[in-house]
């Protein structure tokens, strides 16, 4: 008889501890983000009512019911308003304890400065408090004894935040926000703050992608699930590459790139064409046969010569066009270009403005920065003065010969008719001789003149362009992720 009681005594205590080990993942289902919805949405009324306390208490039923960190910060930011409009030194106290709870919950919070900051300034509120022997909320005083010090009133009016749930069945799905191009955003589930409209991609091995558009209130709590439907017709493809972060193209490369190495995505059975390219490797190209249900990876391997790269800054940039070895790498400026280690000639153009050009080395894992300064072209008036002179001079020169021709003509043709001059002496000679050579005297200073005005037209004039250059360092380093292996890039200052 006492084995039989000790016997059902042990399963009793064995179901209970199956209940008790089931209860919280029934607590996770759709009932409970309900009730923690609805909890939520009384907790926000009553805090724009300015019902503190029962804000605070109706966050907490919405934390039972689902344990977001954040509900733990709404909690805590309840308490924190009574405490500053009643000088409530336990409402301060709950409020440093659950902003410590939302902390303890979420580590690596966003805000964990600013919440720590709170916390301090907090602790010491209620230290001022209690040294100046304020009487308890509640104990008789109608308005708050002590004033908010100035460091609590710069924490400015706490307001309690809003959470997006992302949810799917099945879990562990793929969340991408607004487009595939910036790669995962997270897995389901997730929870968070976003604000604004946002497109959300949720994609799983093997299931229908769900798409949907939220508009994110920082104030509400919206809860997206995504129940996706199975798609065993389709094939599944895994594709990486040995430098992270490579443009992927499928088919149809005129769409444009579908998003970046690592990626993963159902796709249909069939033949397909994968490109994978970057700047400064040769691009990958491969044909797959997808198989319903099957899993294809590819894998690309870029190969090219080691990359550095170029950056072309300055003032007045944004209206200069920038060419390497001959074509235009960037219309405007300013231009970040990676390209192949070894030489290469670098120019920069402005309407306006002298031309810049260099040969440059470019080594492999630096930056070269070349900052440049490029010099106003520089008036020609000299060189049109010179011109309409050179013009001038060889106008007159043409009417003082044309008139020391009209008298050589009279005189040859008085002598040819017989009747040559009476007088040697006929000024007509002498005025001849004067306006030849006074022709000749102009056609040469033209001549001279009109020689300066080329020399102005090409010779250079006022200072060069010129340039700043700075060569530093790019550190490859070795990085591994669930996704890839490879190497990143970083800057070294």
């Amino acid at each position: 008889m006492k084995s039989r009681v000790v016997f059902v005594t042990w399963v009793g205590i064995c179901a209970a501890i199956l209940l008790l080990g089931h209860a919280p993942a029934a607590a996770q289902g759709p009932d409970a983000l309900k009730k923690a919805q609805a909890a939520f949405d009384q907790a926000q009324n009553d805090y724009l009512q300015g019902k503190y306390d029962e804000a605070a208490q109706a966050f907490q039923d919405a934390y039972a019911a689902r344990q977001f960190p954040q509900f733990l910060y709404n909690i805590g930011a309840s308490f924190h308003m009574k405490g500053k409009k009643n000088s409530d030194v336990a409402a301060y106290d709950r409020a440093v304890e659950f902003y410590k709870k939302y902390l303890a919950a979420d580590p690596q919070a966003s805000d964990k400065a600013k919440v720590e900051k709170a916390i301090g300034v907090l602790e010491a509120e209620i230290k001022r408090i209690k040294d100046a022997g304020v009487p308890p909320a509640g104990a008789g005083s109608a308005a708050p004894a002590v004033v908010p010090s100035q460091e609590v009133q710069q924490l400015g009016e706490v307001k309690v935040r809003g959470l997006v749930v992302l949810e799917s069945e099945p879990q562990n799905a793929t969340i991408y926000l607004d487009d595939k191009k910036k790669g995962p955003y997270g897995t389901t589930p997730w929870s968070g703050s976003l604000e604004g409209e946002h497109k959300i991609i949720i994609e799983k091995r093997g299931y229908k992608v769900v798409e949907s558009t939220i508009a994110a209130d920082p104030s509400k709590l919206f809860v997206l699930r995504a129940v996706m439907a199975e798609e065993d017709y389709l094939g599944w493809v895994e594709i990486s590459s040995n430098v992270p972060g490579a443009s992927i193209f499928i088919d149809d490369k005129t769409i444009g790139a579908i998003g970046k190495t690592p990626m993963s995505q159902n796709i249909k059975p069939g033949k397909h064409t994968i490109w994978v390219s970057t700047e400064g490797y040769d691009e990958y190209k491969e044909e797959v046969e997808v198989i319903a249900g099957e899993t294809h990876a590819v894998k690309a391997t870029l190969k090219g010569a080691p990359v550095g790269k170029v950056n072309v800054i300055g003032l007045g940039i944004e209206d200069s066009t920038i060419h390497i070895d001959g074509q235009v790498a960037c219309e405007r400026g300013p231009c970040l270009k990676a390209i192949q280690q070894g030489d290469h000639v670098i120019t920069v153009t402005r309407t306006g403005y002298k031309p810049y050009s260099r040969r440059i080395t470019i080594q492999a894992k630096t930056e070269m920065q070349i900052k440049v300064g490029l010099a106003p072209k520089p008036s020609r008036s000299d060189a049109v003065i010179a011109y309409v002179l050179a013009a001038g001079f060889g106008g007159a020169g043409v009417y003082l010969g044309l008139q020391s021709q009209k008298y050589r003509d009279e005189l040859r043709d008085e002598i040819a008719a017989g009747n040559p001059p009476v007088d040697p002496e006929d000024p007509r000679f002498t005025k001849g001789k004067a306006f030849a050579i006074a022709a000749d005297a102009t056609f040469v200073v033209a001549g001279i003149t009109a020689l300066t005005a080329i020399y102005y037209t090409f010779r250079e004039k006022g200072n060069p362009s010129t340039a700043l250059i700075d060569v530093r360092a790019l550190a490859l380093q070795p990085q591994v992720s669930p996704g890839y292996a490879g190497l990143g890039m970083e800057m070294s200052w």
